[in-house]
């Protein structure tokens, strides 16, 4: 019986999306270590590409970033899947698939990346009330909790 309890849809849906935010599974230096990889590996990509970088040239620098992002991710959604809908995580939305275009439009791909990192760095250093305002329920969660460490 407690085996059914924890599969049922609201037992998943309140693991995946808690109300409360988890701390993240990695101590506050690990992540601040993780997102300067990501600044800096983007920055390459971003300096490379109007002096004619390739794919191949760049390998290790998209992988870092590739790596990095994907990484940042999964902290933030560790700590709740609710992050997808606050504006932290439209701003996330917005920049994959402004980083898509790039690769679907490779002629214009520095434009692409140059939006996406504006949205970033946007989203990075926006007000708490947008961060943390939610779409599913069109109001500004609570902050308390968040999980900073």
């Amino acid at each position: 019986m407690e085996g059914e309890k924890a599969s049922s849809p609201q037992a998943v849906w309140e693991r995946c999306f808690p109300r409360n935010p988890r701390r993240p599974p990695v101590p506050r230096p690990v992540q601040v270590a993780i997102r300067t990889l990501h600044i800096v590996a983007m920055g390459m990509l971003i300096g490379a590409l109007p002096y004619g970088g390739t794919a191949e040239s760049l390998r290790l620098w998209i992988l870092a970033t590739l790596l990095s992002g994907c990484l940042l991710l999964a902290i933030d959604l560790w700590k709740t899947g609710m992050f997808l809908v606050e504006g932290a995580g439209a701003g996330v939305i917005l920049k994959l698939v402004l980083l898509g275009l790039g690769n679907l439009y490779p002629e214009s791909r520095l434009g692409w990346y140059l939006a996406a990192a504006a949205v970033a760095s946007f989203g990075s250093h926006m007000p708490s009330g947008w961060r943390h305002f939610s779409f599913l329920e069109w109001r500004v969660m609570e902050i308390k909790g968040k999980g900073k460490d």
